[in-house]
């Protein structure tokens, strides 16, 4: 049986607007003490002054993913036919450079070409690997030279990791999050999307056990439902209502936070720090979405 708000706070001998005050405080310390993620660092998203942010560059591989996981934006693009075509995507003077934001790059037989490519075209810039990890070996991070690794975990098991991805690799991927942890030259991070009702009792599991292969971050984000993903999520057991809480999401960082350094979303931090109180903890954001947009240009 479910309780409302006011009930479940009466039912501990509380008034609701005190219970809620309380836990509003305690978010808003929260979001204040939160550090902003490496991988937002540079990032448009960070100056609410700017009307029209982006993402930092990226250079695109392939559309290619060896994982279907049920919540992907770059499946979505791919069947819809707005999938980025490979190539760079950005500016002549980037501070970060992400590979990539579409596809599994790892994928590509050019990705230690186009890393070195990088490395000597943009020098200054951070470059930044995003991944599933699922076919990252020692051999081939022998020949890598990224600055940050985000590897994708969503589940703390093998079956629900299955559930979510439709591949079973989740000891690939716990073995890349090993060989990055322990690379101390790099900045490694376990990127993991929120999905209450799938996968949110797992989010601490997974945050414990990045932290033991000495992974340096968690990078916890909120999901975008597509529409062409919402029977699959429906599927899966994903709470809709509470996929669109901020306070739902604030407490699963909090208690993933116990474990490991966790940091969410940049562009969101830096507007949960606007709010008061009382308004993050009843805010609400937007999640629903059709098709992911690359608004960079591509050079």
């Amino acid at each position: 049986m479910r309780y409302s708000w006011e009930e479940f706070a009466r039912s501990m001998g509380v008034e609701p607007e005190i219970l809620e005050n309380r836990e509003a405080r305690l978010l808003k310390e929260f979001v204040m003490d939160l550090k902003f993620p490496t991988h937002c660092q540079y990032c448009q998203g960070l100056d609410l002054s700017n009307p029209n942010p982006v993402h930092h560059p990226s250079y695109e591989l392939t559309p290619a993913c060896n994982h279907d996981c049920i919540f992907c934006y770059s499946n979505v693009a791919l069947k819809l036919g707005k999938a980025p075509k490979p190539g760079y995507y950005g500016w002549k003077n980037p501070r970060a450079i992400t590979v990539s934001q579409y596809g599994e790059p790892l994928m590509s037989p050019r990705i230690v070409e186009v890393n070195r490519m990088l490395r000597e075209r943009f020098p200054e810039a951070r470059l930044d690997l995003q991944t599933n990890g699922s076919l990252l070996t020692e051999k081939l991070w022998r020949k890598l030279d990224f600055d940050l690794v985000m590897i994708s975990l969503d589940a703390a098991s093998r079956e629900k990791h299955i559930k979510i991805t439709n591949a079973d690799t989740f000891e690939s991927v716990v073995n890349a999050l090993k060989i990055v942890g322990e690379d101390k030259s790099v900045r490694s991070v376990v990127r993991t999307i929120f999905m209450p009702g799938i996968n949110d009792g797992d989010i601490p599991r997974i945050a414990e056990l990045a932290a033991s292969l000495g992974v340096d971050e968690m990078m916890l984000q909120p999901l975008t439902i597509h529409e062409l993903n919402v029977e699959r999520l429906k599927k899966a057991g994903l709470d809709f209502e509470r996929a669109e809480s901020i306070r739902e999401y604030l407490k699963v960082a909090m208690e993933a936070k116990k474990f490991i350094d966790v940091r969410i979303s940049g562009c969101q931090l830096a507007v949960y720090r606007t709010m008061d109180p009382l308004t993050l903890f009843s805010a609400r954001r937007v999640a629903r979405d059709v098709v992911p947009a690359m608004k960079r240009e591509r050079r």
